[in-house]
């Protein structure tokens, strides 16, 4: 009996010695998922949520006001608002302003714009050789963040963007832990890099936070301009846990 006592307390030890090395040759990290890219840059990959693929809206409300032609859903009367919610997350869309040109001048041309958890927006617009300010021009964080750069292709022609998320945080009094952060890339151009986001976006106000839940959906605005939109998906981002606390 003792021998086997024996035998059985050693293999309880191997084993968790090979747990531990198995922890130590990843760093003390999880294993990673495995996520098979799309077909081409633009294309989801297999972890996306697709929310619009040019067939219906059915991963949307207020899609009853907008249409769809060509595969193309073109901005109605309404916002169209994702039935799902995201806290940190990546988003890919596709837009195109309206061609011919629409015939004024400044933000209003071609103009809508992604409100990420319904509260913080990303500007839309047609700024091809139409002079804005720069902190109400195509890619900025709307009155608040300028882009870098204006990356936007002419009316009539598609905008490809990819929006990376970082949700704000607030603690059990409801005050801000950590604010809201953006990096977007439009066309292949980096345009905003890990962007404070200052608070609710505001035409008029001051932008402030306030507290809401670590998970909302977010919106297309209608602002009056009928912009297209296609190939929109969504990934939630969940950076890999430690499953042993690190030793250097």
């Amino acid at each position: 009996m003792t021998t086997l006592r024996s035998l059985l307390a050693c293999l309880v030890l191997a084993a968790a010695a090979y747990a531990a090395n198995a922890n130590e040759d990843n760093g003390g990290w999880a294993p990673l998922k495995n996520v098979t890219p799309g077909e081409n840059p633009t294309a989801a990959p297999s972890d996306a949520i697709v929310l619009f693929d040019g067939t219906d809206f059915a991963q949307w409300t207020g899609g009853d006001k907008w249409t769809i032609e060509e595969g193309e859903a073109v901005v109605g009367k309404s916002w169209l608002v994702t039935k799902r919610s995201f806290g940190d997350c990546q988003i890919h869309l596709e837009w195109s302003a309206p061609s011919p040109a629409e015939p004024y001048d400044g933000a209003k041309r071609g103009n809508s714009g992604v409100h990420l958890m319904k509260l913080y927006e990303f500007q839309i617009m047609d700024a091809h050789d139409n002079v804005t300010a720069p902190h109400r021009s195509a890619g900025s964080m709307y009155k608040q963040v300028p882009p870098a750069v204006n990356a936007v292709r002419p009316p009539g022609e598609w905008n490809v963007c990819d929006l990376f998320w970082t949700a704000p945080e607030f603690d059990e009094q409801g005050e801000l832990a950590k604010p809201g952060y953006l990096t977007a890339v439009l066309n292949g151009v980096l345009i905003l890099n890990h962007a404070e986001v200052q608070g609710k976006t505001s035409h008029k106000e001051a932008p402030i936070y306030k507290a809401h839940e670590a998970r909302r959906p977010f919106s297309l605005q209608n602002h009056s301009s009928p912009v297209r939109f296609r190939n929109i998906w969504a990934r939630d981002f969940e950076f890999p846990e430690r499953v042993t606390p690190s030793e250097g």
